[in-house]
């Protein structure tokens, strides 16, 4: 049988957002006779990560979701607060279960059809092709997850905060959590007066993700992630018996580079390597999804693909934040108190969705109003 190696459609890369468009191109009758292609040099047989998300009522991935909470908690040597999410539901994935059911979804399709292989470049100018390392493809359109090259090379030009993290999944013999709740955000055990907490996801009375995350300029080395994790459950949770079932640990780019500026007319980034992860949260899988909507959107309507996918305002207002915790690292247990303790949850979940009205936004930068968000302000204001 002869291998195939030209689609119409080529998606590098088999992560949330490669996996995405293409579950909701197989979806689409539009797109029923058009061939596509998924490249990655990683069959995706384990569990590399842990997807959270909030959202209002029932979701496209209820079928897969692991747990669903309906209160939140943040604590800090200030603050302790409980959060009920009203109308939302807090929801978490892991990637294992993600990749499966995608994987099994989009095998069925005729015209769909995985790649393993690893991508080297894409030559624009002979064609449209992607040089693998077993193979050469050509395309008419391909839809690329990888990190443009030049977020290494211009780094310095730009604000970047990384979301870097470890995390525990442990069982303990005796039941020891709540699982109708999970801690946000926990600053009791901070790292050096920096913007670091732990996260903790009770999936039953007897196990939980139990995860020591930073939004810092540097990173440490994963002694601190473990001995920090240890320390909050030996004294805060006040547990000696339990087993480690699974680590993850990751580092996210919190960042204002303009990933958005590496399309081109054939070409069309996505996932990390377009910017969808939120700049100034980490937070990527529901922005996935509604990109994924738009960019769809856009292909029927005979547009260009990433024609529109952001509002200027939030990536201003992304800059900003970026810029506080980059200049005054330690004033972010402050910033986060402001904000889960002087917004609604409705106001909060809105702003990081970036569904809010203007003054929505004004409402929000009130309550964060400070010296350090006046000098970040003017300083994003004279560069933007």
């Amino acid at each position: 049988m002869q291998y195939v190696t030209h689609f119409d459609y080529l998606i590098i890369g088999n992560g949330l957002a490669g996996l995405q468009l293409a579950l909701e191109l197989s979806k689409d009758p539009f797109f029923k006779e058009y061939t596509i292609g998924l490249i990655d040099p990683s069959d995706k047989t384990e569990n590399d990560k842990t997807w959270s998300f909030w959202e209002q009522g029932e979701g496209k991935f209820d079928a897969i979701v692991e747990k669903v909470w309906h209160t939140a908690k943040f604590e800090s040597p200030a603050v302790s607060l409980k959060l009920p999410l009203e109308a939302y539901h807090y929801k978490t994935i892991r990637s294992i279960d993600f990749y499966t059911w995608a994987k099994n979804q989009l095998s069925s399709k005729d015209n769909f059809k995985f790649i393993l292989d690893s991508v080297q470049s894409i030559d624009e100018i002979d064609g449209l092709k992607v040089i693998g390392a077993h193979h050469n493809y050509t395309a008419k359109h391909i839809f690329d997850s990888r990190v443009p090259k030049e977020f290494y090379t211009q780094q310095s030009h730009y604000t970047l905060i990384h979301q870097h993290f470890k995390g525990w999944t442990i069982e303990t013999e005796t039941p020891c959590f709540q699982p109708d709740s999970f801690t946000m955000m926990d600053y009791r055990f901070q790292y050096k007066n920096s913007t670091s907490f732990i996260y903790v996801l009770p999936f039953s009375e007897n196990k939980a993700l139990i995860e020591y995350t930073f939004f810092t300029p540097f990173t440490v080395e994963t002694k601190v992630y473990d001995d920090a994790i240890e320390n909050y459950i030996k004294k805060q949770l006040k547990i000696e018996n339990y087993k480690i079932m699974e680590t993850e640990i990751g580092n996210i780019p919190m960042t204002d580079f303009p990933f958005w500026n590496f399309h081109s007319k054939n070409v069309t980034k996505i996932g990390t390597g377009a910017g969808w992860v939120k700049g100034s949260t980490g937070y990527s899988f529901k922005h996935t999804e509604k990109n994924v909507s738009k960019l769809i959107a856009n292909i029927k309507a005979g547009k260009s693909p990433s024609e529109d996918l952001f509002q200027k305002k939030f990536k201003f207002y992304d800059k900003i934040f970026l810029k506080v915790l980059y200049d005054d690292n330690e004033k972010g247990v402050w910033i986060f108190e402001s904000f889960y303790s002087k917004n609604s949850i409705r106001t909060m979940f809105r702003f990081l969705d970036e569904e809010t009205s203007f003054s929505e936004d004004v409402s929000i930068m009130k309550s964060l109003f400070s010296m350090a968000f006046i000098k970040a302000f003017f300083k994003v204001l004279f560069k933007f």
